[in-house]
């Protein structure tokens, strides 16, 4: 005899084949197993993350098997390494050139904070031009560390409403980094 027990159909639902839930959820799995990242590399934490892309790690098995690099074509903005001031307002553009939804990643401490280069032309983190959802620290962070952080952005991805963009929050959020 078995303990298992059967549970009934939700109301409205029923056949072989079909099970209920709701849009944001679907979408959200859809968008989480499929992100495509482009990684803005330029220093050593962009050789981790070759490591992390090829076949001892394979950032490929959880959904990033094709890398962008363009932004128009990517929906993870993956910022490695140190970024110099010169070279903010390249990183603010290639940013505001990807398509919403969109999610950054910084990846490192120069990324996260400006690392071991606290001086006049570093910038002192990504996130005083553009928003980051996720920091991955380290200095450089193992490719272990890089595959925690992509999870995180995965959950964020499937646990957002698909209406989030649209809120007078997130146009706040924006609008404080100076983006219409």
């Amino acid at each position: 005899m078995s303990d298992i027990q059967i549970v009934g159909s939700p109301a409205g639902v029923e056949g072989a084949g079909f099970f209920a839930t709701s849009l944001d959820k679907a979408v959200g799995l859809a968008r989480a197993n499929s992100l495509w990242p482009l990684p803005f590399a330029t220093s050593c934490c962009g050789i981790e993350f070759m490591a992390t892309m090829a076949s001892h790690y394979d950032l490929s098995r959880f959904g990033a098997e094709r890398l962008s690099f363009s932004p128009r074509q990517a929906d993870l903005l993956m910022v490695m390494g140190t970024i110099a001031k010169k070279m903010g307002p390249v990183l603010r553009q290639v940013y505001l050139q990807m398509a919403e939804p969109r999610w950054v990643m910084a990846v490192g401490a120069c990324a996260s904070s400006g690392g071991i280069f606290d001086t006049y032309s570093v910038l002192q983190g990504i996130d005083e031009i553009i928003p980051v959802d996720v920091y991955v620290p380290g200095c450089p962070p193992r490719p272990e560390a890089i595959i925690d952080g992509f999870m995180q952005i995965q959950n964020l991805v499937k646990t957002e409403s698909v209406r989030r963009r649209e809120t007078p929050e997130y146009q706040k959020l924006l609008a404080s980094y100076g983006i219409q």
